[in-house]
């Protein structure tokens, strides 16, 4: 049986540069990271590709996900990327300029997020805290906590929770409890009825 610990658990053939990878994580094989921050108990399946991104804590991304890919500058007389990897060609140095704006189109991934097999995420994009994105969509737009979306492009076809049990969540946070609080909690996540969850501890916080 697999065990997953505090160091993050990063397959051979994954490539991880320059990013801060939380406890209890999982990079699968093949995977890319690139000035990418991955939040704790959150992981990566294998063929997938990230970079210049925040994912937050408990993050389940399926295979083949593409998460801030690569710009072409459109508005130039040329797209190649000789003109911004311009050493590559012998053509003079590399467009520091451009790769500080492909950084400042930055991807936010919230809490709790499933991002399903094949998905692209834009640059800029924000994702909720609980969203849930389609297989194969590509999110153009930023996504509100709790919602699904899904499709090319990506709109959205209902909400998990409703707005208020969305902030109740929010506001419990039960992302940041400590491991030992998710253990003693677990019953209650698998069992309770979202309302009950939220009764339950939103008292507890207020105790």
């Amino acid at each position: 049986m697999k065990r997953l610990s505090e160091t993050p658990t990063v397959h051979e053939t994954a490539s991880v540069v320059d990013c801060t990878i939380g406890r209890w994580t999982e990079v699968y094989a093949r995977v890319s990271l690139r000035e990418v921050a991955l939040g704790d108990y959150s992981y990566i399946v294998s063929d997938s590709s990230a970079v210049w991104a925040t994912i937050g804590k408990f993050c389940s991304i399926a295979q083949g996900a593409r998460i801030n890919p690569g710009n072409h500058a459109t508005w130039r007389a040329a797209q190649h990327h000789f003109t911004y990897r311009a050493a590559m060609f012998d053509l003079g140095e590399d467009d520091a300029d451009f790769f500080q704006w492909r950084r400042d189109h930055w991807v936010t991934i919230g809490h709790d997020v499933w991002i399903g097999h094949g998905v692209t995420v834009l640059p800029g994009v924000t994702i909720g805290d609980g969203a849930v994105v389609g297989a194969g969509a590509v999110v153009s737009k930023d996504v509100a906590p709790y919602t699904i979306v899904g499709g090319v492009p990506a709109w959205a076809i209902r909400r998990r929770f409703s707005e208020d049990q969305a902030e109740a969540l929010q506001a419990i946070a039960w992302w940041d409890w400590s491991h030992d609080a998710l253990r003693a909690a677990l019953p209650d996540i698998r069992r309770l009825y979202i309302d009950e969850f939220i009764a339950k501890y939103r008292a507890a916080d207020a105790a």
